[in-house]
Parts: structure tokens; C-alpha cells; sequence
């Protein structure tokens, strides 16, 4: 059995001043196996896993109740009404079996397949929360879930902000003894002793024999008795009177005492953040290998917390061999990058985006395109509050050095350059286009060359509106939408910059990049050649064995001249004008 749906009704950030309970006001499915919530930070991530740990509990004895905070609030007032629904589908027979009395059918007929609903609701009245409890049913009311029901849909829980050298260490309450007391074999059976605490008796018989002992000790010293118990005895019987002594041993024998005893550790001395975390993440997720009929579901805030890059990849590989569910939260585009895109949701403003098939424009060539070429470098376009999208290593350089000289800071105002490195933006564009009505509010801004070049030196102006219109044919499907194309006004950003109220400086980098090249260089009266230009189209369009215009080496050069006080930028310059109209989109100007 799985959660494959969740439903909220204004539950922290998710909700509305209407309550309509045929319109959830969010609604997030989920997949059997892996799902990554990601998204900004304040996206809802946490909500939506604190929604149901709320509904679920924990394995980890953990005191989890409905909090005033939890209530939507809007500016003005509170509501005070939430509810949370969890439906779980593709319960086998032996899990049906510890729900009988509560289940619901999918389907008709011998297709029919056991769903299982169940539905917290909880109210405010005179700013204290009444009780409530949590249902199961499908008639949107629900009977109230047993104890015993209730202990097979626990989930395994890791919190975000891991501390593991304090909870993994013997202490009262520890983590590590709240998760062991969860497990089947802590478990005390009616009328008899776990074989801890057997063990833990026969120790403390043994204690009390030492104390007791009342032999004399080595060459001629007092006896244990005598030393420690006596003068303790003797001190009681004057305070309080004869008929009390001491009996000196460990804690109480019971199991909980027990377990807060023990310690987790490995083999290895002198463990580093990185190294205590996987260890505690070990212990965490040791529910989820059980062997029982009841839930195996796992949910990690930031499971990148204290873990190098290699060391996330190497876990969230682990997780996704586990056959049981994971829902779990992260802001690194590491792990982002290594899971399959149809296992992401995206969380954006109130609501949230599965990348699952059918739910996108993408197509299967798409995933399997993105399967490959999504990597870390551009999996920070899942993280960012706008997005522009690039050819090449010239325009990721150049963007940035525009943007700053415009007032328009891309880290300032959160946004990611991505880039493809081809002409392949649609793979990447159609993330955020979807099937199901919504709209994820992230400006997109694609920025691509025109790449009709010239011939014998003229561009065919007819050749030049084709491509344009072939261009923006592609995208008909994202018109209405924050995805926007940026189309060069001529051929290449190079030319671009070539004919551009930036060309002095543009030639400056060239002729200082590729200083050997005599066509690039000034005359006696420090002006450009004119055959600057006709040497520029060779190597761009890389004719005639000239060697090609070292694009990156140039945009680095050009981007250390764009920003100098000096140097200025004409907003109106038709030929830069779409770079500088994609940073504003992106950048919400």
C-alpha cells in the first residue's frame, strides 16, 4: 500500500476563505516509490509532509498534534476549520485485512481494489482547538480508526536539521531508543519478560552481590559493604530511622530504561558530521525493512543535510532501490538532478506541479532526453524564481554581466541561467508547460539565435523571416504562459554584438583574444580594419579553414568591459534589445 493522493483544506499556506469539501484547495498525488517535493524556499514542502506525519504519527513516539499555526491565516483573520485527507491505494490482501471495517472499492466487479480513506478535521472556537480525532471512510465523514488500526499506518520520519552526535547517544528519551521502542522486537508480550530485561536483572543481581559483598578486601581493606552500603545505611537510619536501607543497583528493568542505555556507533574513530548523519538516517529508516502488514513509508526533510554531493547521490541511489514509498523534501539540485524527472513535484506559490507523465506537455522523447541531460548544473532552474534558458557558455557569461550593469542582480532576485548547450531549450522549456490547467508562475525566458547566416557577406532578409516564424511556430504552445521566447535580431549573439552600440568593446575582446589575426587588429590611427568584419563572418560561420571564433574566451573578455563604470547600455539598441528584454522577464521588470 501506498498514499497516492493527499488532500488539504486550509492548512497552513494552502487554503481559502471558502470551504467546499468537492474543492480542495490543494490537491498532490503521489507516486509508489520515490517522490521529491522541491521548490523555493516557503514553497510548502514542509507543509505538505507535516500534513501527514499529522494524520499518520510516526514510529518514533513522537507528540504530534494539531498546532493554532497550522489554521490558514490570511491578513486579517484565521480560519478555524482545516482538514487533511489521505487516500492510500494498491493495499494487498493481507494489508486489507487489518482495515476491513473502513475500506472503500475502486472500481466494479471482481476489478474492484480496496482504497482506504482517512480524514482528519479539526476546529477552533475561542482561539482553543477542540478535539478531534482521526477517521477512516469514504462517505466523507468517517468512522473513528481503532488503536490497533492505527499502529499499521505509522511512517518513518527523518527530520530536517539532523543532529545525530546527540541523538544517537545513551541519554533519557533518546532518538535512538524512541526508534528502537517502535520496533517488533521490543515488543513485550502479555505476561512475559523481554529477554533485555532477564539480562538486565541477572546484571543487577550481580551489582547488588558486589555492593552486599561484605568480605574483607585486599591486604586487609574494609569490605565493599562496609566501605559504601553501610556508612549510606548508617546515615539513613540516623536521618530517617532503622527500618530503612539503601539497595544500590541500575535503573528500574523495564525496556525503555533499557534502550536510553544504549549508543549507535560504527567501526570507524573520530566521524564527521557527514558520516553521523548516514548513521542516523540508517537507524531512522530501519522500520521500513520490517517485515509486517502495515505501511512502509518513508519521509526526509533535506536529506542532503551535512552530506557532500557524492554522498547524497549515493543515498538517494540507495533509497530508490528500496521497494517502499519515499516523500521526501530538498534544495539540492544534486539530488534534483539524479532522480527520474517524472518523480518530482514541483511546489510553487499554493500549489503544486508533478513532472509525472501526462501531466506535462513533455513527451517521451522529452524525458528521455532530460533523463540524460538534466544534470546538476541545470537542475537549479527547479529552484529558482525565474529561469532563462541558453544556447551556449557566451550568453551564460555575457547575461549575467548585462543584468548587473541594468540594476537587475540575477542572484539578487533569485533567477538561474540554464544552459543546454544546443539549440535543444524545448526539452527544458516544456517542464513548465503543462496538461492539467495549471500555470507554475516562474518567468521563462529562452533566449536563442536566429542562425540564418549570410551569404557572400548579405543576409536573405526571406530566409531570416522563415526561421523566425519556424522558430516561434514551436512555441505556440507556451503563448499565454510565463514562458517567453527571445529571438536574435540577426544570425548570432556574436553579430549581434558585432553591429550592437557594444561593438568597440566587442572588438577589443576579439582582436585581444585572437591577436595573431592581423584582419582584427587597429591601423596606424588606431582604428578597427575594415576587413574586420568579413574575417568576423568567416570564422563565424567557420568557412573558407579559418578557424573558429573562440566564442568563450571572447564573452569572458567582453563581460570584465561591459562592466567598467564607463561603459554604457542602450536599452533601445535593437540588436541586444532581446537579451536585455529576457533578464527583465526573468527578473519580473
Amino acid at each position: 500500500m501506498y498514499i497516492s493522493e493527499l488532500k488539504l483544506w486550509n492548512f497552513r499556506k494552502y487554503g481559502k476563505t471558502e470551504w467546499n469539501l468537492e474543492n480542495p484547495h490543494l490537491v498532490v498525488p503521489f507516486k509508489d516509490g520515490i517522490n521529491v517535493l522541491i521548490g523555493e524556499n516557503d514553497s510548502g514542502k514542509t507543509a505538505i509532509i507535516d500534513a501527514i506525519k499529522l494524520v499518520l504519527k510516526t514510529h518514533a513516539f513522537e507528540w504530534i498534534k494539531v498546532e493554532d499555526e497550522d489554521f490558514y491565516e490570511t491578513s486579517n483573520e484565521k480560519s478555524n476549520k482545516l482538514r487533511i485527507e489521505i487516500l492510500f491505494d494498491d493495499i494487498k490482501g493481507e494489508e486489507a485485512k487489518n482495515f476491513t471495517e473502513w475500506l472503500g472499492w475502486n472500481g466494479e466487479g471482481v476489478n474492484a481494489k480496496p482504497i482506504l480513506r482517512l480524514i482528519l478535521q479539526a476546529e477552533r472556537k475561542n482561539d482553543k482547538i477542540l478535539p478531534y480525532d482521526v477517521r477512516a471512510g469514504m462517505d466523507g465523514v468517517g468512522h473513528q480508526l481503532n488503536a490497533e488500526a492505527r499502529e499499521y499506518l505509522k511512517a518513518t520520519y527523518l527530520r530536517a536539521l539532523r543532529d545525530a552526535d546527540s541523538e544517537l547517544v545513551a541519554k533519557k528519551n533518546s532518538r535512538l531508543s524512541q526508534i528502537l521502542q517502535g520496533h517488533e522486537l521490543f515488543k513485550e508480550k502479555d505476561g512475559e519478560e523481554h529477554k533485555f530485561v532477564k539480562w538486565f536483572n541477572k546484571v543487577n543481581e550481580n551489582i547488588k552481590t558486589w555492593f552486599n559483598d561484605d568480605t574483607g578486601g585486599e591486604n586487609g581493606s574494609s569490605s565493599n559493604k562496609k566501605q559504601i552500603k553501610d556508612i549510606v545505611d548508617a546515615f539513613l537510619h540516623d536521618f530517617i530511622g532503622d527500618s530503612i536501607s539503601s539497595d544500590l543497583k541500575l535503573a528500574e528493568p523495564e525496556i525503555k530504561a533499557i534502550l536510553e542505555k544504549i549508543s549507535l556507533e560504527t567501526t570507524g574513530n573520530n566521524l564527521g558530521l557527514g558520516t553521523m548523519n548516514r548513521l542516523y538516517m540508517a537507524i531512522e529508516l530501519l522500520h521500513l525493512r520490517k517485515d509486517w502488514d502495515g505501511l512502509k513509508l518513508g519521509l526526509i526533510e533535506e536529506l542532503e543535510a551535512h552530506l557532500h554531493p557524492q554522498a547524497q547521490m549515493k543515498v538517494i541511489t540507495a533509497l530508490q532501490k528500496e521497494k517502499v514509498q519515499f516523500i521526501l523534501s530538498t534544495h539540492s539540485p544534486n539530488l534534483a538532478s539524479k532522480v527520474d524527472l517524472g518523480n518530482i513535484i514541483i511546489c510553487n506559490g499554493n500549489n503544486v506541479f508533478p513532472l509525472a507523465n501526462g501531466m506535462t506537455k513533455l513527451e517521451p522523447k522529452n524525458y528521455k532526453y532530460l533523463k540524460r541531460f538534466l544534470d546538476v548544473t541545470k537542475s537549479n532552474l527547479f529552484f529558482a524564481k525565474g529561469v532563462i534558458i541558453v544556447e551556449g557558455w557566451a550568453e551564460e557569461i555575457l547575461i549575467p554581466a548585462l543584468a548587473e550593469k541594468l540594476g537587475c542582480d540575477l542572484a539578487k532576485h533569485e533567477v538561474s541561467i540554464v544552459n543546454v548547450g544546443s539549440t535543444a531549450y524545448l526539452h527544458f522549456a516544456k517542464i513548465f508547460l503543462r496538461n492539467d490547467g495549471k500555470m507554475i508562475n516562474i518567468p521563462v525566458s529562452v533566449v536563442t539565435d536566429l542562425d540564418v547566416r549570410p551569404e557572400q557577406g548579405i543576409f536573405n532578409t526571406q530566409e531570416e523571416t522563415k526561421a523566425k516564424t519556424a522558430i516561434q511556430t514551436d512555441f505556440n504552445d507556451f503563448n499565454g504562459t510565463p514562458v517567453q521566447l527571445y529571438i536574435a535580431k540577426r544570425w548570432t549573439l556574436e553579430w549581434c554584438l558585432f553591429k550592437s552600440t557594444l561593438s568597440n568593446i566587442f572588438r577589443e575582446s576579439v582582436a585581444e583574444i585572437h591577436s595573431e589575426t592581423n584582419q582584427f587588429k587597429k591601423d596606424e590611427n588606431g582604428i578597427f580594419k575594415t576587413e574586420f568584419e568579413t574575417i568576423l563572418i568567416e570564422k563565424l560561420a567557420k568557412s573558407k579553414g579559418t578557424s573558429a571564433l573562440d566564442k568563450v574566451a571572447v564573452a569572458n573578455v567582453l563581460a570584465e568591459k561591459i562592466l567598467k563604470p564607463e561603459t554604457q547600455i542602450s536599452q533601445s539598441d535593437e540588436y541586444i534589445k532581446y537579451l536585455i528584454d529576457a533578464i527583465k522577464h526573468a527578473c519580473r521588470q
